[in-house]
């Protein structure tokens, strides 16, 4: 039975279905700052719950939309996680996140995400005011993680934007394991429609 929806008052609406709960995973604080063993853990844990809520999906947008919000819950250092779609030759714009407003266009020849859509290579960046040319659309961002997005055919389609006002705040080892979930999820899918 499909879920309906019963009008209680004015302004509230109850629905008669289960809502989703997100991630089974440990409780942690927005903004923690936890060892990247703990958070290598939280993404392992996290990463078949991931796949399975994806399962059978083929809309870029729907991928997008999905994986910010899981993503959101992975990563507690994250104060900004979202995508930024390629629109033009070299302009991307931003896509489905979570967190402040973020910019709303970025030329790849600027900041972090345009470094990232530029070279196709991922950005790990400690300290985002050592970054010639980083974008400030948050002022309280300190480091920054941005990915790539490729299609079945490779090219660049999007990024995906992880944003921390904490130093440091991304590794390596994330880094490698947000690549391989990105590169199933986007590239090996068939038939995504972007």
């Amino acid at each position: 039975m499909a879920p309906r929806c019963n009008w209680s008052s004015a302004r509230r609406v109850l629905y008669e279905a289960p809502m989703s709960e997100g991630l089974d995973l440990p409780r942690v604080d927005r903004g923690a700052s936890l060892p990247e063993a703990d958070r290598l853990a939280r993404f392992d844990a996290a990463l078949p719950q991931v796949l399975s809520a994806l399962d059978g999906e083929v809309d870029a947008v729907a991928l997008q939309s999905t994986l910010a919000c899981l993503l959101w819950e992975v990563f507690a250092q994250v104060s900004w996680c979202g995508f930024y779609r390629r629109v033009g030759e070299s302009t991307l714009a931003v896509g489905p996140y979570q967190g402040p407003m973020g910019c709303l266009r970025i030329d790849f020849a600027r900041g972090v995400c345009g470094a990232a859509a530029r070279t196709g290579e991922t950005q790990l960046v400690p300290d985002v005011e050592a970054f010639p040319g980083h974008i400030a659309c948050d002022g309280a961002t300190r480091s920054e993680l941005v990915v790539p997005v490729r299609d079945g055919d490779g090219r660049v389609r999007a990024v995906l934007d992880l944003d921390s006002h904490l130093p440091s705040a991304f590794s390596a080892a994330e880094a490698a394991r947000l690549e391989a979930l990105l590169d199933e999820v986007f590239a090996r899918r068939a038939g995504v429609a972007w």
